[in-house]
């Protein structure tokens, strides 16, 4: 039986560069359940994804992470990407939305190279996480537990490695967003 998310509203935090299928993978998972799901950037018009290092496709931003309100959002997710990851982690308006969302104990979905807001927001001290390998240090020098699984939960805190984790990332969001939620950190 699928989750019915019906209501619930899940916004996307992302800058030029996002890796596009962290995205558009995790967005059709949430939208197919019932949830509704919006692009927040830092500044309004359009985002550009990337497919690995090639820009792909633009993305309606709907709002600026200025007007976004964490009361108005039941999750976040953090699509990776060297270069969204590299340059979100940098805003400080962004930085505060995940504060927001981990102080209102609302899931924060990370993929790839999206832990590094979570670093940058200083949220990862004693959790286990995964992430892209490269950012193992990274999550390890600012206090959390790096594991190699597709995707591992650990209070509100979703993370997962790459693409082809997707579909347990976003499986994972579901069933906590639909308060069905197993702890997997170990």
């Amino acid at each position: 039986m699928t989750q019915s998310l019906k209501g619930k509203r899940v916004a996307f935090l992302v800058t030029d560069g996002f890796e596009q299928v962290e995205l558009t993978g995790p967005r059709e998972a949430l939208e197919k359940a019932g949830a509704r799901t919006l692009i927040a950037a830092a500044r309004p018009g359009q985002v550009t994804g990337w497919k690995h290092t090639t820009p792909a496709d633009r993305f309606p931003v709907e709002h600026g992470f200025d007007t976004l309100r964490i009361e108005d959002c039941d999750a976040l997710v953090l699509p990776g990407g060297v270069v969204n990851g590299d340059n979100i982690r940098l805003d400080e308006m962004a930085q505060e939305l995940v504060r927001d969302a981990a102080r209102a104990d609302k899931p924060i979905a990370a993929i790839c190279h999206g832990g590094w807001l979570l670093i940058s927001a200083d949220l990862v001290k004693g959790k286990t996480l995964t992430s892209w390998p490269s950012l193992r240090d990274d999550l390890q020098n600012a206090g959390a537990k790096w594991v190699d699984r597709p995707v591992v939960v650990d209070g509100h805190l979703i993370t997962s490695r790459r693409p082809d984790d997707i579909p347990a990332f976003s499986q994972a969001l579901i069933e906590m967003l639909g308060g069905k939620t197993a702890q997997s950190a170990a």
